[in-house]
């Protein structure tokens, strides 16, 4: 229990509302998405980037740790507390510093909501790229700590594509000035790139500043059902191949499929569908039927069922609903859904999908594997009854399998969710002994006294 005298510390710092310890607050910061829970010492509420350095230097002066939260989006436990740690909430910081549509950027705190930032960047004729799932309420220091993308990454980027420059504390309390104002920027390390996915460990950002893009005058979109999860990765390829990017290529299996036909949302699916693609172009009005043609060309072969198009919004919102059902629809099958964002090459996803589709049969559990195709980047989803030993058990193996065939197909742990406290323990797996050790000592140099986000990103 964090002594009276330490809170009072922190109160004096922030105001005696912006420093909690009651029961109902520390509760409401013991979790983030992902299963588990740790209740904090006490959670800050800083309003400024003194206010951050100024709690990093008497938390270090205490020994300790921090948690940085954003919105507790996550769900590779990247925001839950570690025993005995503080709470930093961004919520407060939550500032536009500044619009500039001449030079197409964008200046935040990291506690506004990523939509707000797309919002207000159309406004102007731009947009912010990176969408993620969860922008609609997710913060964009949590997007930043964790590289966050979603399905326009296939032709826009992930958030690390997007940053300019940060503004961050270390965990010596220093402030730290990374990155410049201009597209091009060769001055010295690039300590950006590597601060944007570092997950909390290396510094607290308390400053963004965003390249932003000229937002498209017309989109199109595609949904299209395949006979086989085999002939949707087949399209997947094609679709690569030509030299027309899509803005989204995604991809639902069978088994997300079955999802959304209990959950109700697969209406107008053609029978005998074993897989969907949703494809999306964007550009000038004048260059998408160029870009249509191109896109139908490559999607049409063997075992396309149905291909259907949408130009105007209520057409691509109505074609979009059975992709957009599924975070809801998978929750009908089991309560708890181990989550997994992994990613293969292109070349290789037909492959994952028939060996997922195996160890779900292996392993007797429902897989549900959804996600961003044209990256190789797909969300499987372990569902399972968390008070059932045998099925835990089970995915637990499952898990540890699905991690060693997605290494060997030459894949990643992850693409866009990080890698938090829950799957730190398959580093070793991916990285090398020489790079994890590297990457250890870069901790300390950021982060001497290991304050920062502890449990966190590296196994132990």
């Amino acid at each position: 229990m964090l002594p009276p005298a330490v809170l009072a510390e922190f109160a004096a710092l922030l105001g005696p509302e912006r420093a909690r310890a009651d029961a109902d607050t520390l509760a409401l910061y013991a979790q983030d998405e992902t299963p588990g829970r740790c209740p904090p010492e006490a959670v800050l509420f800083p309003t400024s980037h003194d206010q951050v350095a100024d709690c990093v230097r008497l938390a270090l002066e205490h020994q300790l740790p921090i948690t940085p939260r954003g919105a507790g989006s996550g769900n590779v436990g990247g925001a839950q507390p570690t025993p005995g740690s503080l709470v930093l909430s961004f919520e407060c910081m939550n500032r536009i510093v500044e619009f500039d549509p001449a030079n197409r950027l964008i200046v935040v705190e990291p506690g506004v909501v990523t939509q707000d930032i797309d919002q207000l960047a159309r406004s102007a004729g731009l947009m912010y790229a990176p969408d993620p799932g969860s922008g609609a309420y997710s913060r964009i220091g949590g997007n930043l700590a964790m590289n966050a993308a979603g399905p326009r990454a296939v032709k826009y980027g992930v958030t690390r594509d997007h940053v300019l420059a940060l503004r961050a504390v270390d965990g010596s309390g220093r402030e730290l000035r990374t990155g410049g104002r201009t597209s091009k920027y060769a001055t010295g390390y690039d300590l950006t790139r590597l601060l944007v996915g570092s997950e909390g460990t290396l510094a607290l950002i308390t400053e963004a500043t965003l390249k932003l893009v000229p937002a498209p005058e017309r989109t199109a979109s595609f949904r299209l059902c395949y006979a086989s999860d085999t002939a949707a990765c087949a399209a997947v390829q094609r679709i690569m191949r030509q030299p027309v990017v899509p803005s989204a290529l995604e991809f639902m299996d069978r088994r997300s499929i079955d999802a959304i036909k209990e959950y109700g949302a697969a209406e107008g699916l053609p029978p005998g569908t074993e897989a969907v693609l949703m494809v999306e172009a964007d550009g000038p009005a004048e260059d998408i039927p160029r870009q249509v043609a191109a896109l139908e060309a490559a999607l049409r072969g063997d075992g396309l069922l149905e291909l259907q198009t949408g130009f105007t919004p209520a057409e691509i919102q109505n074609l979009w609903t059975a992709r957009k059902s599924l975070s809801h629809a998978v929750k009908k099958i089991a309560p708890l859904k181990i989550n997994e964002d992994i990613v293969v090459p292109v070349s290789r996803l037909a492959e994952l999908v028939a060996a997922i589709d195996a160890m779900a049969t292996l392993h007797r559990l429902p897989i549900v594997s959804f996600g961003h195709a044209g990256n190789g980047n797909l969300h499987v989803n372990l569902m399972v009854h968390p008070d059932d030993e045998d099925e835990m058990a089970r995915a637990e193996t499952c898990l540890r399998e699905l991690v060693e065939t997605v290494l060997r197909l030459g894949g990643t742990l992850s693409g866009e969710h990080g890698i938090g406290n829950k799957k730190r323990q398959f580093m070793p797996l991916e990285i090398e002994p020489d790079t994890l050790a590297l990457m250890r000592e870069l901790k300390r140099v950021f982060d001497p006294r290991g304050i920062l986000n502890p449990g966190k990103k590296l196994p132990d």
